[in-house]
């Protein structure tokens, strides 16, 4: 009889009142600033990488949300991570050059706007955790 293996979701971090005090002191002011600095970075050919970086890192600075690792524990102990399958890069770099890089500037400017409302913040979590898909389509 073969087993079957055991998938492990972790999400270490920060517990929620840390993150809410963080985002109260810290986060609301510095998501503001991180995300004009890479979207800026976005724009230059140069700094597209670095740029692409710190919007794929927005959740982290907002919120200090930790990245989730999925895993896999097959019989006899080893363990296997998933990652996301992500779209063909030469899609997902066509569709940064014609939507990403406006409609980001647009999704993170309206989550911004959004989260000085009590009613938004729920929204505007979810909002901040699509920019890396809203950038460049990834997949987390």
């Amino acid at each position: 009889m073969q087993t079957q293996p055991v998938v492990v979701v972790r999400n270490d971090g920060a517990n929620l009142l840390v993150r809410a005090i963080y985002f109260v002191l810290i986060g609301w002011w510095l998501s503001a600033v991180w995300a004009v600095i890479g979207w800026v970075l976005c724009v230059t050919v140069i700094g597209l990488p670095f740029g692409l970086y710190m919007l794929n890192r927005l959740p982290q600075v907002v919120t200090l949300k930790p990245r989730s690792t999925d895993a896999l524990v097959m019989p006899g102990g080893q363990v296997v991570y998933r990652n996301a399958r992500q779209a063909p890069f030469l899609l997902r770099a066509i569709y940064f050059v014609l939507i990403g890089w406006w409609l980001s500037a647009l999704w993170i400017a309206a989550a911004w706007a959004l989260h000085a409302t009590i009613i938004g913040m729920v929204l505007v979590f979810w909002m901040f955790d699509r920019v890396p898909a809203i950038v460049t389509l990834a997949r987390n």
